[in-house]
C-alpha cells in the first residue's frame, strides 16, 4: 500500500511539473472553497458561542465532504487494474499540491521587480499572500514573496504529501479542506470565533509539516544559501510570527538567504540581515524546488525500503 502511494506521489509529481493546475471548474480544491463560502454565508452574526459552535459545523461539513468524496474515490479506484489505479489515483492527487503553480506565481512577482514595475508586481503579489499589496515598496515586496514561497513550501508541498502517504487521497484531501478554511476564515475571518475550529486544526496538522519544511531547507541551502545561517535563525526566531507553525520555514529561509523578512505591525525574521530583493525571489525558489526533490526522492527511498521489507518478511 505505501509502495503504491508513492508511486502515486511521483506520478502527481510529474503531472504537476508537466500541466500544473487543473481548470478552475474541475478543480476540487475550488468545490472546497465554494461549500465553504456557501456556509460561512449562514454563519451567525453575534455571539461568540454561538459562532464557534457553527464554526466548528462548518469544518466538520467541509471536511467531511471532501474526506467522503475521498473515501468513495478510493473505493472505485480498488476496483480497477493496477497501472489504471494508481494513474487515475495520481491524478485526483495533483489538485491537493501545487508545486508548478507556486514558483510561478512567484517568478511573475520577481519578473516585474527586475523591470522596476512596482504596480504590477503588487497586483501579482496577491496570487500569493493575502495582505494588502498597495502601500508595499520593492524590499517589502519581495519579502512578502520569499515569505510566501517558504510557507507554502509546508502548506502546499510537505503537508499534503505526507499527509497522503500517511492516509491516501482521504488524508490528502481531508488537510487541503482545514488548510483552505483557515486561509478563508481562520483567526482573520469577519467573525473571529467562526475560524478558531479550523485555524487550531490547522495549527495542529502543520506541526510536524513546518518544522521539517524547516530542516528540509536548511538541508537545501547550501548552494543558494547558508545552512548554519538557515538553522541558527529558525531555531532563534520561529516564534516571531503569531502563528505556530509559519515561522519554522521563513525564519529558516530568511536565514538561508540571509534577507530581513518582514510583515509590517506584524513580525520581522532576520532582522540583521540586509532587505530582499528580486534575485532573492529566484534563490528562494531555487530552494523550494530543491526540497520538493529531495522530499519526493526520500518520501520515494522509504515506501521502495517498506515494500522490500515486507517482501523480505514474507519469504518462507
Amino acid at each position: 500500500m505505501v509502495g503504491e502511494r508513492v508511486l502515486t506521489l511521483v506520478i502527481a509529481q510529474i503531472v504537476d511539473r508537466m500541466v500544473g493546475e487543473p481548470p478552475v471548474a474541475l478543480h476540487p480544491v475550488v468545490w472546497i472553497g465554494s461549500l465553504a463560502t456557501t456556509m460561512e454565508r449562514r454563519a451567525v452574526k453575534i455571539g461568540s458561542g454561538p459562532q464557534l459552535a457553527y464554526g466548528a459545523a462548518l469544518l466538520g461539513a467541509v471536511v467531511g465532504a471532501a474526506s467522503v468524496a475521498a473515501v468513495l474515490a478510493e473505493s472505485i479506484l480498488g476496483r480497477l487494474p493496477w497501472a489504471l489505479r494508481v494513474l487515475l489515483r495520481a491524478l485526483l492527487l495533483k489538485p491537493t499540491f501545487a508545486v508548478r503553480e507556486l514558483l510561478t506565481a512567484a517568478e511573475r512577482v520577481q519578473a516585474l521587480l527586475e523591470n522596476g514595475d512596482l504596480d504590477a508586481a503588487r497586483e501579482a503579489l496577491r496570487d500569493l499572500v493575502s495582505r494588502d499589496p498597495a502601500m508595499l515598496d520593492s524590499g517589502l515586496i519581495a519579502s512578502a514573496a520569499v515569505e510566501s514561497l517558504a510557507e507554502n513550501a509546508s502548506d502546499s508541498i510537505v503537508a499534503p504529501w505526507l499527509a497522503f502517504v500517511a492516509g491516501g487521497l482521504p488524508g490528502a484531501y481531508a488537510y487541503r479542506a482545514v488548510n483552505t478554511l483557515d486561509a478563508m476564515i481562520g483567526y482573520r475571518g469577519r467573525y473571529e470565533a467562526l475560524g478558531k475550529p479550523a485555524a487550531r486544526l490547522d495549527d495542529l496538522l502543520n506541526l510536524v509539516p513546518a518544522r521539517l519544511t524547516a530542516a528540509l531547507l536548511v538541508a537545501v541551502a547550501g548552494r543558494d544559501g547558508d545552512a548554519l545561517s538557515a538553522a541558527r535563525t529558525a531555531l532563534r526566531e520561529h516564534n516571531a510570527t503569531a502563528s505556530p507553525n509559519a515561522g519554522w520555514p521563513m525564519a529558516a529561509m530568511a536565514g538561508a538567504l540571509t534577507v530581513r523578512l518582514e510583515k509590517l505591525d506584524h513580525y520581522v525574521l532576520g532582522g540583521d540581515f540586509r532587505p530582499p530583493v528580486a534575485m532573492d525571489i529566484a534563490a528562494a525558489r531555487r530552494l523550494v524546488w530543491r526540497l520538493a526533490v529531495v522530499l519526493g526522492c526520500g518520501l520515494g527511498g522509504l515506501g521502495l525500503g517498506g515494500v522490500l521489507a515486507l517482501r523480505q518478511k514474507d519469504r518462507p
